[in-house]
Parts: structure tokens; sequence; C-alpha cells
């Protein structure tokens, strides 16, 4: 929800979503929010069963996708090319167009098996980034702790804030304090 709102924020970015089942329910048991709350977040929405929608084909264009949360189910049947639904459809197609596509994995700890279906999609061009929080910008909420994790997927897609905190090594600490 918060990568939909700053690159909303950002101006100039289309974004379309796919909201999963089980993202419905780890959103509202999360954040109290509906799925319509968060459809309302992003300029196009499309069920996960719509495997015929426009972002299930490589001639649609799109510069990059981000799968926030990502679930180990998810992560697992894209790694094994099982495209059962429009999320996994949509990532599948992006990776074989060679576009940009960031799987914030979030389940943790990692057997083995995940990590080979990291690796296996990372050979494949995607980019594994789990938030895991930064502290060298000296985090005052939650919300300064996932604002990290955006902005790093923000960069990864081409899209950076100037808003970004920033490492700064000659200062010992991020820009922006």
């Amino acid at each position: 929800m918060r990568l939909l709102e700053r690159l909303r924020a950002l101006g100039g970015v289309e974004t379309h979503l796919i909201l999963t089942r089980s993202g419905e329910r780890t959103a509202y048991l999360e954040t109290g929010k509906l799925a319509a709350e968060i459809r309302a977040l992003a300029d196009f929405h499309y069920p996960v069963e719509d495997i015929g929608a426009s972002i299930a084909s490589g001639s649609s264009p799109a510069d990059a996708m981000v799968i926030a949360p990502c679930s180990i189910h998810t992560m697992s049947a894209l790694a094994a090319g099982i495209t059962s639904n429009l999320l996994i459809r949509a990532a599948d197609v992006a990776l074989k167009e060679r576009r940009r596509v960031v799987l914030m994995v979030r389940e943790t700890p990692f057997h083995l098996g995940h990590l080979r279906s990291m690796a296996a999609l990372t050979e494949m061009g995607a980019i594994i980034a789990p938030p895991i929080p930064g502290f060298y910008h000296n985090p005052q909420s939650v919300l300064d702790i996932v604002d990290h994790s955006v902005e790093r997927v923000m960069d990864l897609i081409g899209c950076p804030t100037p808003e970004a905190k920033r490492w700064d090594p000659r200062e010992g600490k991020s820009e922006g304090e």
C-alpha cells in the first residue's frame, strides 16, 4: 500500500494492481484496510483470476513489476513457471520480456528450497528484495522503516524519490537528517 501511495505522490507513474485473496486478508489483518481501499490507490486493478487481462501479455507496455509482499507460494510458483493466476502470469511475462521484476519476499527464515527458488529467479532476471530494515537513517517510527524499504524498491524500478534518505559515509549518517 505504501508503495502505491509513494508512486502516486511521485506523479507520472501508472500503477496496475493485482490483489490476491491472501493479500486482501493479510492487509486487513495488519492494517484494517479493506480491499476496496487498497484498489483505490492504483490507477487500474484486476481480479487475480483474470488471466486474460492486458497485463498478462508481453505486448502490454510496462517498465517494471513489484510483488509486495511476495509470499513463498507466489515466489515458488513463479520460479517453477506455474502461471496459475494473473499475478504469476504477469510476473512470468515481465521476466520473459526482460523487464524488472522485484519480489519483496517477506517470510522468514528461509530453507534451502526457498533459497534455490530465489537463486533460480535471480538467474531469470528477478530482483529479490526482502523488506529488511536499515537503521542508518535513524528511523523514528514504523512508517520510517517501511519507507526505507519502499524507497529502495522505487530506486530498483527506476522511480527514485527525492525524499529518500541515503547513506553518506562522509557524515556517518544518511542524507536528509
